[in-house]
């Protein structure tokens, strides 16, 4: 009988085990956060270069920011993105353990 060692476990689970997990979860968090900016300023019919310049930024800056695979985008540059578009930045510290339970 050929037993699946996977076959009951999370697909986190198996991440985990891989040792991907934490740069899979930084990736997603990137790409929703790059997709709701782009979002907002297609609604807002912001181009790109109006946007760097109220960001007080470049162009190749805010380039990044809406790269959904660059993560090496500061904070600060996100705030001031979602200030323009009308929002506000939230993170929030929770225990390692508590995705784990669900």
């Amino acid at each position: 009988m050929n037993k699946n060692l996977y076959i009951g476990s999370s697909f986190d689970d198996f991440l985990e085990e891989e040792g991907i997990l934490e740069e899979i979860n930084l990736i997603a968090i990137k790409r929703v956060i790059a997709w709701q900016i782009k979002h907002a300023m297609e609604e807002k019919k912001l181009t790109k270069s109006e946007m760097a310049k109220q960001m007080k930024t470049s162009r190749s800056s805010l380039d990044r920011l809406l790269d959904p695979n660059n993560a090496s985008v500061t904070l600060d540059t996100i705030d001031r993105a979602a200030k323009i578009i009308g929002k506000r930045v939230r993170l929030e510290l929770v225990d390692a353990m508590s995705d784990r339970q669900n």
